[in-house]
């Protein structure tokens, strides 16, 4: 079994893991038992063994790869991941113990995918640069490796005032962002018990939150039935990943340290350990984007003092999904626009032309429900967190403004 011993940062200990061996979870079962966990978990020191890739780990590289290269996947991992750039990664190791299977294993099982790879641990993104830095530029719109991300920057948090003050076309207005703890790997490397100390701690911090933040953790684990359902009825509760991240191994140990925080008046939330270590969340029905923003920023400023959080000088702030670097930022609305629904052309150009995306109610990989579309910034990286949620503000104003004079 290969993949990353699963190693504690802080301390550049590995962290032993007593149930990783025997428990294992549906996840590495359907990835032939592949992830960031040595089925010994016995470890000493650095050896011979930590830095060469296991031989079973490199046949299941090699057998990935000519499947995608024989594929017709539209994917930007097979784009990038040509013959020199895999021989030249193959070999190739964090000190987590990541391979680069680990970064591809679930674009290689889902030829389907729109990116196809993830970040094991941040370490990933510097060590296979190689994949990583072109996907990224292509995705993120011409960000090269030569770039540099600008320092964080949320700008005037009163700049924006509400996009639909009549309420015909906005539904809700959603922002959020991804933040990863420091020193911890990303999901497919951390250990059961590693899950369990991050949800302590963001737990505790969390429980220090006043005002408007003020609010209850709730761990998935032992979850009540009564609280399990209100937490579904009010689209809190997230799931266990869908087949590209069950494909990641972002799914192990499953619910253990998950969790659930939101305020008291379900405008602000926290999800703990589901994608990324954190999602922070701050959203509420209508269009007031000023308002969301300025409870998402209050509530990011506030955390970080408590808890440090994965920074690159270069990348910005370091997630699991090199979609999702820099800001981080996602600041979206589900919108009404059955007219523009009509001339889907018209509304994905509009969209385009403002660097929006365009997804279904229920977000990627959903349908639209009732004509009401998930309308969000796609850019998150080379620019400050205020220019990104901007681009949404501006793009949203003008698909409403084509709404109105659609015939």
């Amino acid at each position: 079994m290969g993949g990353c011993a699963s190693k504690d940062k802080k301390d550049s200990k590995v962290v032993e893991n007593e149930t990783a061996a025997g428990t294992g979870t549906d996840a590495d079962a359907a990835n032939g038992g592949e992830g960031c966990v040595s089925n010994s978990m016995v470890f000493l020191s650095r050896n011979k063994s930590d830095t060469m890739v296991d031989a079973a780990v490199m046949e299941k590289m090699e057998a990935g790869f000519a499947k995608l290269a024989a594929s017709d996947s539209k994917s930007l991992l097979k784009k990038y991941l040509t013959k020199e750039v895999f021989d030249a990664l193959k070999n190739k190791k964090t000190s987590f113990g990541s391979t680069l299977l680990d970064c591809v294993q679930s674009g290689f099982e889902n030829p389907d995918s729109g990116v196809g790879i993830y970040a094991p641990d941040a370490e990933s993104y510097t060590v296979f640069a190689d994949l990583f830095d072109p996907i990224i530029e292509d995705y993120h719109k011409g960000f090269k490796k030569t770039d540099k991300h600008p320092a964080r920057d949320f700008g005037d948090v009163n700049a924006f005032s509400n996009v639909d003050p009549t309420g015909e076309y906005v539904v809700s207005t959603r922002v959020r962002c991804g933040r990863s703890m420091e020193g911890y790997p990303f999901n497919p490397c951390l250990t059961e018990a590693q899950y369990k100390e991050m949800e302590g701690k963001v737990s505790t911090t969390l429980s220090g939150l006043e005002g408007e933040l003020k609010g209850k953790f709730y761990p998935l684990t032992g979850m009540d039935k009564a609280v399990q359902q209100q937490l579904i009825d009010d689209h809190f509760l997230f799931k266990e990943g869908d087949r590209f991240l069950q494909a990641a191994n972002a799914c192990r140990f499953w619910p253990s340290g998950r969790g659930i925080y939101h305020n008291d008046n379900k405008t602000f939330l926290v999800w703990c350990n589901e994608e990324d270590h954190l999602r922070i969340i701050s959203m509420q029905m209508g269009g007031d984007l000023g308002q969301v923003y300025r409870r998402l920023v209050t509530a990011v400023n506030d955390i970080e003092k408590r808890i440090p959080f994965s920074h690159n000088d270069r990348l910005g702030f370091l997630t699991f999904c090199p979609t999702n670097l820099g800001t981080t930022i996602r600041a979206s609305v589900h919108i009404k626009v059955p007219k523009l629904a009509k001339d889907y052309a018209k509304l994905e150009a509009t969209a385009d032309k403002y660097n929006l995306q365009v997804r279904g109610t229920r977000g990627e990989h959903s349908e639209a429900e009732g004509g009401i579309y998930d309308i969000s910034n796609k850019r998150r990286m080379g620019l400050t967190e205020f220019q990104a949620v901007k681009e949404m503000y501006d793009g949203i104003t003008e698909i409403i403004k084509a709404e109105k004079a659609a015939q």
